[in-house]
């Protein structure tokens, strides 16, 4: 499935029409009933989450990131553990956190609003990488086989990646991520890169 021939989706879109991706942001914005603001960047969590998936890390950089002005999306499976911390954080932070159902619609349309996928492993045999990839999702991972960092000179790579897996390197990617979301046309490239990546 591609988000060209994605029948469930707000709008379909290609990497020539990456502006369309914009609606599916702003349709799942309003189905969640969270304000409809597509210049905020959205975050998902694209594999839940367990101890195997980085779960300590997470826990070590949730303030950082909820210091952030992001909107965050959780798929909805792994670890009973997480998943009640993430119900916890949904209901103080209604209208920026979200739990996505573990259904292939609904994962579908995470991929296709999203602008983001946060990792804290590596994430080159997860299924959920090559998907993310396709709907033009850009990863902030640790250092991986799968993934090329982005180098904003050569305007080249699909990825904003750290090379040690702590808090402040983990938050470091995320900070380059969003600053360069700021830049629409920087931001595409990259999602081209991301879509034109997988095989």
């Amino acid at each position: 499935m591609t988000p060209a021939t994605d029948q469930k989706i707000a709008q379909r879109y290609t990497a020539a029409s990456l502006e369309k991706k914009g609606k599916n942001k702003q349709s799942l914005q309003e189905e969640l009933g969270w304000p409809a603001e597509t210049k905020r960047p959205v975050v998902c969590l694209p594999a839940g989450m367990s101890e195997n998936l980085g779960g300590a890390l997470l826990e070590e950089a949730l303030p950082g990131l909820l210091s952030q002005d992001i909107q965050l999306l959780i798929l909805g499976k792994g670890a009973s553990h997480y998943g009640d911390l993430f119900t916890k954080l949904a209901s103080k932070h209604p209208h920026r956190i979200a739990i996505i159902p573990n259904e292939e619609v609904a994962i579908r349309k995470m991929y296709a609003a999203a602008d983001m996928a946060l990792f804290f492993e590596d994430p080159s045999d997860l299924q959920e990488l090559p998907l993310a990839l396709s709907y033009g999702v850009v990863p902030i991972a640790p250092a991986c086989r799968e993934l090329e960092d982005y180098n904003p000179v050569q305007e080249a790579g699909n990825a904003f990646l750290y090379e040690e897996k702590t808090v402040w390197h983990c938050f470091g990617g995320l900070v380059r991520a969003m600053e360069t979301h700021r830049f629409p046309f920087d931001w595409r490239t990259i999602q081209k890169h991301c879509m034109g990546s997988v095989k």
